[in-house]
Parts: structure tokens; C-alpha cells; sequence
């Protein structure tokens, strides 16, 4: 592991072929990952790159920390394990989001708050106390479904 490096600070034009151009400076470059969103597609501006050994690495490093690349100064050290994170179903309440279930989290199903589908007071599309939304209250505001002064 020691032999793979996190670049940052990338401009969003940089290639892969770019980066390994860059880097072979220091040694053989075994692979390059330019990380990309998701959501878009574009980068990221970060890149993963792994050299042939620890040495070539340790090399890349002084060659390229705080160099100009395309415009931007590398940030280039060794890549750090990745981090364990709490999974989406982990072990504390979550609010908000499909039927939070504790009291205030409103989001899609649930919670005093409600969202979409429930809750206590302050409801959503489906139910809920006072200031209801699409489905309920019970008093003041209410929305398209109820609450006492009305809604839809």
C-alpha cells in the first residue's frame, strides 16, 4: 500500500494519460484512477496513483508535492487506508429521510414533522398532527387533507 499516492488539487481538464505522464517521472507508474462524481460524471479533482514500488513512490513524492501541473500545485502524499463509515442502515436513528422514526425527524414517511407519509404534528403528504400537509393536523394550518382549519 505504500506505494500508492492520493493526488488533490488536480485542474478538471488533467487526463489520465496526463497524470501518468506526470508521474512516470518518478518511476513506473502501474496504474492510474481518476475519480469521477457520480451524479455528473465529471472529475472529481483527485487521482489515485499507484507506482511500481515504494521507492518510485517515495520518488514521485519529491518530484511532484507542490508542483505546477496544468495550472495547480499537486497535493501528493501516500493514500490512507479508506476509513470505515457507518453504513446507511447503522446503529443510531437516522431523521428525516423514508419514515424517520424518531419524534421531530420528518422526511418521506415519518416522524412529528412528517413528510410524504405521516407523522405526529406539522404532517406531510399523508397525516399528521397540527400544521398537517397533503394528508392531515389537527389544528391551525392543516393542508390538503385536514387539520381544523381545512386544507385542501
Amino acid at each position: 500500500m505504500e506505494n500508492k499516492l492520493f493526488v488533490g488539487n488536480l485542474p478538471w481538464a488533467a487526463t489520465e494519460s496526463d497524470i501518468r505522464a506526470h508521474f512516470s517521472q518518478g518511476g513506473e507508474v502501474v496504474s492510474v484512477e481518476v475519480m469521477m462524481d457520480k451524479f455528473t460524471g465529471r472529475p472529481r479533482g483527485f487521482a489515485f496513483v499507484t507506482m511500481a514500488n515504494a521507492q518510485a513512490a517515495q520518488d514521485a513524492i519529491a518530484k511532484t508535492e507542490n508542483i505546477d501541473f496544468m495550472g495547480r500545485p499537486l497535493k501528493v502524499n501516500v493514500a490512507r487506508p479508506r476509513e470505515e463509515r457507518p453504513s446507511f442502515g447503522g446503529d443510531r436513528p437516522r431523521s428525516g429521510g423514508f419514515g424517520g422514526d424518531r419524534p421531530r425527524s420528518g422526511g418521506f414517511g415519518g416522524g412529528d414533522r412528517g413528510g410524504f407519509g405521516g407523522g405526529c404534528s406539522r404532517g406531510g403528504f399523508g397525516g399528521g398532527g397540527s400544521r398537517g400537509g397533503f394528508g392531515g393536523g389537527e389544528r391551525r394550518s392543516g393542508g390538503f387533507g385536514g387539520g381544523d382549519r381545512g386544507g385542501y
